[in-house]
């Protein structure tokens, strides 16, 4: 609620950000609230959230829309995937606008069209259109040039991909599999129906932007701190194939997941075939509040080049606490309890993996004789470089 000037103060976004904290407590999982560690990790989570919301407050102009972060290591909310940067931009209903960029080498790069905007509205909905770049004719220098419009524009003769009439939301998934390696996209966003100039934010405007703060702050921060515990009721050390294409998730993309809980000398063998045809696939971890487990500095995370196929076109991870000694390791990185997430993307097949518990000291045992192996010495390696490579990807 703004002032009599409709000015919306610094005071009223603190009186109204404060009964976050108590709704997250209530949020939490009744075993968790007595845990001062995850209630410290809960108003991380809230943290994260907030900064989400306030890049589109500072940033966002339907009139001028610009990409900004969704999803990373920072706004590690929704439970993003370890592969792919996510990037948003709010855009008016109706309007023309203009990607144009380089398309990199990256595995995929994929505009989804949302709308009403699940932050906005603190409800779920699958995307109205999926867009993906690599149909895109690009010139001699790898570049792309695309107007998304209710119509193609009479003038314009490149390539034009049609916007959903109730599309109020753009988000992009690029998705690399080689870290530090791969050329990552770059690219900018223009709306053609409004004039170039931005000009100064009227008051109204601003006011309107703070005030969404609290509420998509806890859209972001609440949805999913007590998932990890309803799946614990049916799916504690197993998987099974679940559905999140209400939930804007990925056309063509499948997943499973499953509840770990391990003691320090266990561990989890997962193993699946590898379908004859698949764009990509991976494996991550998340903690109890369902945060994607610290990639940058674990290897609590493999996609399909980085994880090693044994010969019998077989996919064998061991997630555990202690290092196994084996490539295929998914490190629990300080959570003995939490989520298993896997995911297929464009093919045909939805393998589960089989899933069994041993002690780490016997993993070897339920491995086929040509396991790759790794000494304490490569690992140490291993993580300094997959940290490296890590930071070189695309933050903002």
């Amino acid at each position: 609620m703004s002032d009599e000037q409709g000015v919306y103060e610094w005071e009223q976004l603190l009186d109204d950000l404060r009964p976050l904290g108590e709704q997250m407590r209530q949020r939490l999982p009744e075993r968790l609230r007595a845990d001062p560690h995850v209630r410290q990790e809960s108003v991380r989570l809230l943290l994260m959230g907030l900064l989400r919301t306030t890049n589109d407050a500072i940033i966002h102009d339907r009139e001028h829309p610009m990409f900004v972060p969704e999803l990373n290591i920072v706004q590690n909310i929704f439970q993003p995937n370890s592969d792919t940067i996510y990037k948003a931009a709010l855009i008016g209903k109706g309007g023309s606008y203009r990607l144009h960029g380089e398309r990199g080498d990256v595995r995929l790069m994929v505009l989804a069209q949302l709308g009403p905007d699940t932050l906005r509205t603190g409800q779920h909905h699958p995307a109205l259109d999926t867009n993906d770049f690599k149909t895109l004719p690009l010139d001699s220098d790898g570049r792309f040039d695309v107007v998304i419009s209710p119509e193609k524009p009479t003038d314009w003769d490149g390539a034009w991909w049609p916007l959903h009439p109730e599309c109020e939301k753009f988000m992009l998934r690029i998705v690399g599999c080689r870290w530090g390696d791969e050329r990552e996209p770059r690219f900018g966003i223009d709306r053609l129906d409004t004039p170039a100039p931005k000009g100064r934010p009227s008051l109204a405007q601003l006011a309107a932007r703070f005030a969404e703060i609290p509420f998509t702050t806890r859209t972001c921060a609440l949805a999913f701190p007590d998932k990890v515990e309803k799946m614990r009721e049916t799916l504690l050390n197993q998987l099974q194939v679940v559905d999140f294409s209400q939930m804007s998730g990925l056309q063509r993309q499948s997943y499973y997941e499953g509840a770990y809980d391990l003691a320090e000398d266990e561990a989890l063998i997962t193993e699946v075939a590898i379908p004859d045809e698949v764009g990509y696939w991976s494996l991550i971890l998340t903690n109890e509040l369902y945060e994607t487990t610290d990639w940058y500095n674990n290897q609590s995370s493999l996609n399909d080049a980085q994880a090693v196929v044994d010969s019998d076109r077989v996919f064998r991870a061991v997630i555990s606490a202690r290092d196994p000694g084996v490539h295929n390791w998914l490190d629990t990185a300080g959570y003995p309890r939490g989520a298993i997430q896997g995911r297929w993307f464009d093919t045909d097949q939805r393998p589960t993996p089989a899933i069994k518990k041993v002690k780490v000291d016997e993993v070897l045992s339920h491995l086929p004789p040509g396991t790759r192996k790794v000494s304490t010495e490569e690992r140490d390696a291993m993580l300094r470089r997959r940290r490296i490579n890590g930071h070189m990807r695309t933050l903002w």
